[in-house]
């Protein structure tokens, strides 16, 4: 079993509050949650700054491999959106060996 994680550090664009802040983010880890239903998506950093996020994204699978994939899927897929700039994006695959 291989555990993948992305985080992304995200600068938000023409934002200046929480709640426009809230109104970028929200939809894009929906769209990421209905594009990739297998993986889990949250918001997971800078919650009291209003131009940066991070989110967090985790996958589950049989193979390194497709861990890989589904991690480059789901970094396309945040990037594609004009109105953010990644700052960066880490990876992590944790194999969990059985006995």
């Amino acid at each position: 079993m291989y555990i993948g994680a992305l985080t992304l550090d995200i600068l938000l664009g023409d934002v200046h509050s929480l709640k426009q802040k809230r109104s970028v983010v929200r939809p894009l880890v929906a769209e990421v949650r209905r594009r990739f239903p297998a993986v889990a998506v949250a918001e997971t950093g800078h919650l009291d700054l209003h131009r940066r996020t991070e989110i967090g994204v985790a996958v589950v699978s049989a193979t390194a491999a497709n861990c890989g994939e589904v991690l480059d899927a789901c970094e396309r897929l945040v990037t594609y959106h004009p109105e953010i700039e990644v700052l960066s994006a880490r990876r992590r695959l944790i194999n969990e060996d059985e006995d």
